[in-house]
């Protein structure tokens, strides 16, 4: 159970519905509920089978092309660190404009809740606590984030603009943290790795 909870907790911040509910709100706004319940159903059915696909063929994939785990999370703590950092600094998610009928698949699903943190945090965690638990962890975050998606409305008149905002740079700096902690642990096992 503490490993469940041990992967979930990086993969929350990674997902971070919270932050990305007002691009939610903001491209849903003129969609009818009946329709705005498919682009929900379509976001998790799209966000699950990528994460999961990454999950299972990214590891492999690196093998293949000689890439280390520790070269990995560097890399990978750099670009959660990039995504993090913008996110602080600019405070805002980036948006386009976007097709109401694939709109759930794109640019909900894939990116906005399956993107680079969660992809990269996934590959990240499955080399420390195994397939089965970080599908869970993914599969239960993605779901959580359709959740604070189909309450969008009552949860964005609770926490009102400022506290959207607040909560989204809160998860930032944690990312921008698991970000500094998975760069250290990739260098120090490079390190370990020579001196061996």
């Amino acid at each position: 159970m503490k490993e469940f909870w041990l992967c979930f907790v990086p993969l929350f911040v990674a997902v971070d519905a919270v932050g990305v509910l007002p691009i939610f709100l903001g491209m849903t706004e003129e969609v009818e509920s009946h329709r705005r319940r498919i682009v929900l159903l379509q976001s998790f059915l799209t966000a699950s089978i990528v994460a999961i696909l990454f999950l299972l063929v990214g590891p492999r994939g690196l093998d293949f092309v000689n890439i280390t785990i520790s070269d990995f999370m560097i890399a990978g703590g750099l670009l959660l660190l990039i995504i993090s950092l913008t996110d602080l600094i600019t405070g805002e998610k980036r948006q386009r404009i976007v097709d109401h009928e694939t709109m759930g698949a794109v640019p909900i699903g894939v990116p906005l809740i399956s993107g680079p943190a969660v992809l990269t945090t996934s590959v990240l965690l499955v080399n420390e606590y195994g397939v089965l638990i970080t599908s869970l962890a993914v599969l239960t975050n993605i779901a959580i984030a359709i959740a604070v998606f189909w309450f969008a409305g009552p949860v964005s008149n609770l926490l009102g603009s400022a506290g959207s905002k607040v909560l989204s740079k809160i998860a930032s700096l944690f990312l921008a943290a698991i970000a500094i902690m998975l760069i250290r642990k990739g260098i120090i096992a490079i390190i370990t790795e020579y001196i061996k």
